[in-house]
């Protein structure tokens, strides 16, 4: 079927370039697609040429979905070996404070942008031998923290679909994989936290979280779709809270009353 390819939402910085770049050196063909149109052309300019198309696109649009995924399989020859669906916005702050358009958009991008995605994508993954799905979720979806009401919720529903679409595209030869990462520095985290201002970095610093680094996350996502690990948890402070989620849950309950925000 010629070359292997992979699609990249978020391609225009932060995990999803670094991604495109770990792909790109390994002789995938790359579609980068991001709502920002400068981002994309700085990603591209990473790649080797030829390697990469670029695709202005909003997750939330399914009708932008569709045109995107029909200009890049007409590039790749019909192929789609991964589907990264990682596109994402960060809101912190108290729940209770948040206001309708911080709502919408997280839940529209975060959640519904990635069910876009892999609905999407399907008829190409499944014409595809071996494929794979890969959705970016969170650390917060290993467990909830005051302050971050939001994020989790979408996290964790990201997760969940991840689960139920392992089990029901077995039968289609399409691997599915669910990254949780801990803190990464991309822009993601400039972000600022509802009703304050400092942003999501600063509470990350605040709190004596490390930051796991980018190229860290693009070796995983390769092994990922190499392997047969359904939950990816990358990062010291991802594997902490699982550790802490599954054996101490008591402990990790009364430290996450107090948040990182």
């Amino acid at each position: 079927m010629g070359q292997t390819a992979i699609f990249i939402t978020g391609g225009g910085s932060g995990i999803g370039r670094a991604v495109a770049v770990h792909f790109a050196a390994r002789g995938w063909r790359v579609g980068l697609a991001d709502i920002s149109a400068a981002g994309l052309e700085a990603t591209k300019a990473l790649l080797p040429p030829g390697m990469a198309t670029t695709h202005v696109m909003d997750v939330r649009d399914r009708d932008q979905w569709r045109e995107s995924l029909d200009a890049f399989a007409v590039a790749s020859g019909g192929r789609l070996d991964v589907m990264f669906n990682n596109a994402g916005i960060a809101v912190g702050g108290p729940f209770a404070t948040a206001t309708d358009d911080e709502i919408d958009r997280i839940v529209g991008i975060n959640l519904v942008g990635v069910i876009n995605g892999a609905r999407a994508a399907y008829p190409l993954l499944k014409a595809t031998p071996d494929s794979a799905l890969v959705n970016t979720a969170s650390a917060a979806a290993i467990y909830g923290s005051a302050g971050l009401a939001l994020y989790a919720a979408v996290k964790f529903g990201v997760r969940g679909l991840s689960e139920a679409l392992d089990g029901e595209w077995a039968r289609d030869g399409i691997k599915v994989r669910v990254l949780m990462p801990s803190f990464i520095d991309t822009p993601l985290l400039d972000s600022p936290v509802s009703g304050t201002n400092y942003s999501a970095r600063d509470s990350v610093r605040a709190a004596g979280l490390e930051f796991t680094p980018l190229d860290a996350v693009a070796e995983q996502v390769w092994k990922a779709v190499q392997g047969d690990k359904l939950h990816v948890i990358v990062g010291k402070t991802a594997r902490r809270l699982a550790f802490a989620a599954r054996w101490m849950p008591g402990r990790l309950r009364r430290r996450m009353r107090g948040g990182i925000a």
